[in-house]
């Protein structure tokens, strides 16, 4: 096999394509292994939008469900801020960092693992995954099935176990007077596949199709 000659771009493609690949697997794997711990799952569907030319430099505002449609423990799926990066929103019961609505409990967070980019599922305080009933959730927490990361969701998605080297991004929600509740924006460190550990949020907006605002 032939070394790969400076400025090739396969096998860039080629691990791009793997990464996908693995996501789109890890999220079937964990969605089965994972998500039975939730009462309930919902999805919403937020269409994507074709990206402007040159970097994009905001991040949409969008609509994910609202302090009425909310239960405790019940997950919200969406995609944000680009239309292939899953997130999940939780109302947890408890006062959280960075959590909106009457009770400051209600958080999301990137669902992609910051180890090597698998889905990871909500565990309820004191529930186990079907991956590892060994395990018992301490506060409500992500499990990633693939290597045991958790992160404390109720911490800003402090990592508390496994391999994960950094917290699971946070997505920035406002809840307003009415109780709908948006997506704003993301905080660091950056969401697993773009600048992997950097500060700057920016580089969250490249690399795909940008959801629409609503």
């Amino acid at each position: 096999m032939s070394a790969e000659q400076p400025g090739d771009s396969t096998g860039g493609e080629a691990d791009k394509s793997r990464r996908e690949f693995l996501k789109i697997a890890a999220a079937i794997s964990g969605a089965l292994a994972v998500g039975g711990i939730a009462s309930v799952m919902k999805s919403v569907v937020i269409p994507a939008v074709p990206t402007t030319s040159g970097p994009q430099t905001s991040f949409p505002r969008v609509k994910i469900s609202s302090v009425s449609e909310l239960s405790t423990g019940v997950v919200v799926i969406f995609n944000y801020p680009l239309g292939n990066e899953p997130n999940i929103l939780v109302k947890l019961g408890q006062k959280a960092e960075g959590g909106v609505g009457p009770d400051g409990d209600i958080v999301a967070f990137s669902q992609i693992c910051q180890h090597l980019g698998c889905i990871w599922g909500f565990v309820a305080a004191g529930k186990s995954p079907t991956v590892n009933p060994s395990f018992v959730a301490p506060a409500p927490v992500g499990y990633c099935p693939c290597h045991g990361s958790v992160y404390d969701l109720l911490e800003a998605g402090k990592v508390i176990g496994g391999p994960a080297p950094r917290p699971a991004p946070q997505v920035q929600l406002q809840a307003d007077s009415s109780g709908d509740i948006y997506a704003v924006g993301m905080g660091p460190p950056t969401i697993f596949g773009h600048d992997t550990g950097s500060t700057d949020v920016a580089d969250d907006l490249q690399g795909g199709t940008l959801v629409s605002s609503t």
